[in-house]
């Protein structure tokens, strides 16, 4: 059925309505507003009824219209730039049967990232599970969006879009079809870099040299949904968002609308700029809610012209687990600000670790620049090249230190170890319970599994502070206040010495599985 407006004058009960009769009084008044707004002519006819002359009216008014300032559309940006953005169709070869999960091969994000969990519950660029296509004999197919950035066919696009694809065709938006080979990617920012032969003379889009502002206008183009050249439009929502994804992240958020299929694709500023490549979406239901993410062009130029030069990409590597310090750690350590980022424990023969670098210390500035954050400094030294020298400054002890280092390279893959059962029969072999962290502890070297070294925790209270801020079972505690310990009694010890002296907190550092982090707990009193 087709629905149409209702014609009302068709129904039986319709009655053309009757011509309104004004009164002397009422119709002075009407001549009077009329004569107001600058009307040319009106009169009245012999029966009395008003009639308004307009022809001499209409034509002044659409000639005041016409001085009055129009809306601004984004129609000659579009025009400029709409030819350079292109869809992408990816085809990977069938694989032995599945039973339809996602494997592990098959999903380039983090597990349990915000981006994974999306791409797991709502789709990749063409709706299907794990962002791809339903696997079947003809193998497996995505598609997505991206944008060529030379005219002899460069074009970037996402890692999710080609990670894996055996063929990749990307259609132009004049309806053009090529085939193209994908030249490099990088997982860690979820960039790749694709390249269409035999072409010359493309159009293609300009890599912003420019920070966007907060509020800035911006414009989205790609394929969503399939559907090919798309355009909408909204403004930068927020800058520097972290979602999970990495310690590389640092997000423009914009609210134009985006959705599956998009991924890969550009986000113009007014000037026909690339701002940021569009790389996820948050949204309760799969489809655009107005909160996008996009890769800052600062980034996509730093990783293209690597994965240009050698197809992959290399980053400065420092070797030291880092960690935000919070306001109570800021407390613990003496220090102003919370500002910096915390070494939980430096690599074992790592840059770091020769360079004088130690569990505890806080880096604060790299090359006389402040390091706001854990975060700032992960992308400040993965945006290094290995085997620059630099300059740290660190807190180490309540005291300023400079030291100067040689940057390793980011190993492509971390070695990952399961975590070690904990949870044996170390129960009841010298266990300790400290009440006022609500913690069993046992030393390390009497629970199996748990290593030489520290305390291991045997039992946690799940109404104490230490379950508030992650203590588990299988955790060793290493250090109390900058102090090794080796035996329950020394952590009581520290914590009753904190006590005394008035502390609020006291740091610990625990080691988890094979990560360790420190802890700002609080001092209980009385």
């Amino acid at each position: 059925m087709t629905d149409r407006p209702t014609d009302l004058s068709k129904l039986p009960s319709y009655t053309a309505p009757r011509r309104s009769i004004f009164s002397a009084r009422k119709f002075a008044l009407m001549a009077s507003v009329v004569a107001g707004l600058g009307v040319a002519a009106y009169g009245l006819s012999p029966s009395n009824n008003f009639d308004v002359l307009t022809t001499t009216a209409h034509a002044q008014v659409n000639k005041e219209v016409r001085q009055v300032q129009q809306p601004v559309g984004f129609a000659d940006i579009v025009e400029r730039v709409k030819p350079s953005v292109i869809s992408v169709r990816v085809k990977i070869a069938e694989k032995p049967a599945t039973t339809g999960e996602v494997s592990p091969e098959d999903n380039p994000f983090p597990p349990n990232s915000p981006m994974e969990r999306f791409f797991r519950r709502f789709g990749g660029p063409d709706g299907s599970p794990g962002g791809r296509g339903p696997r079947g004999r003809g193998g497996q197919t995505g598609q997505g969006s991206g944008f060529f950035i030379s005219a002899d066919g460069f074009a970037v696009t996402n890692n999710h879009v080609v990670d894996g694809a055996d063929k990749v065709e990307v259609t132009t938006d004049d309806g053009k079809v090529h085939t193209a080979k994908v030249i490099g990617t990088d997982p860690r920012t979820d960039l790749a870099l694709i390249k269409v032969d035999g072409v010359s003379n493309l159009p293609y889009a300009k890599l912003s040299d420019g920070q966007p502002r907060i509020g800035d206008w911006v414009l989205a183009v790609g394929n969503p949904f399939g559907l090919g050249g798309t355009v909408t439009a909204g403004i930068v929502s927020a800058r520097g968002r972290d979602i999970g994804n990495g310690p590389y992240d640092d997000f423009i958020q914009i609210d134009a609308p985006v959705n599956k299929g998009n991924s890969g694709g550009p986000t113009f500023n007014t000037e026909g700029d690339v701002m940021g490549v569009n790389t996820a979406i948050y949204s309760p239901s799969g489809g655009s809610v107005g909160i996008a993410f996009a890769i800052p062009a600062s980034t996509v130029k730093s990783v293209v012209e690597q994965l240009k030069d050698k197809g992959t990409v290399s980053r400065g590597w420092i070797g030291v687990q880092i960690q935000q310090v919070t306001p109570e750690i800021a407390d613990s350590l003496g220090l102003k600000k919370t500002e910096g980022a915390l070494v939980a424990e430096p690599q074992a023969n790592g840059p770091a670790a020769k360079a004088g670098i130690e569990s505890g210390d806080v880096i604060t500035r790299v090359n006389d620049q402040p390091v706001k954050d854990a975060r700032e400094l992960a992308r400040t030294i993965g945006g290094m090249a290995p085997g620059q020298t630099v300059k740290l400054v660190v807190v180490h002890k309540g005291q300023d230190k400079i030291l100067n280092m040689t940057l390793g390279e980011l190993p492509n893959a971390k070695a990952a170890k399961a975590d070690t059962n904990q949870k044996d029969g170390g129960k009841g072999r010298g266990n300790v319970t400290v009440p006022n962290l609500g913690l069993t502890l046992a030393p390390a070297n009497s629970v199996a599994g748990a290593g030489k070294d520290g305390v291991v925790v045997t039992d946690v209270d799940p109404n104490s502070p230490s379950a508030e801020r992650g203590f588990k079972e299988g955790d060793v505690i290493l250090e109390v206040a900058g102090k090794l310990v080796t035996n329950p009694a020394e952590v009581r010890d520290a914590i009753n010495t904190a006590r005394a002296e008035n502390k609020n907190s006291v740091l610990v550092r625990v080691k988890s599985g094979d990560s360790s982090r420190f802890i700002a707990m609080p001092v209980a009193k009385g």
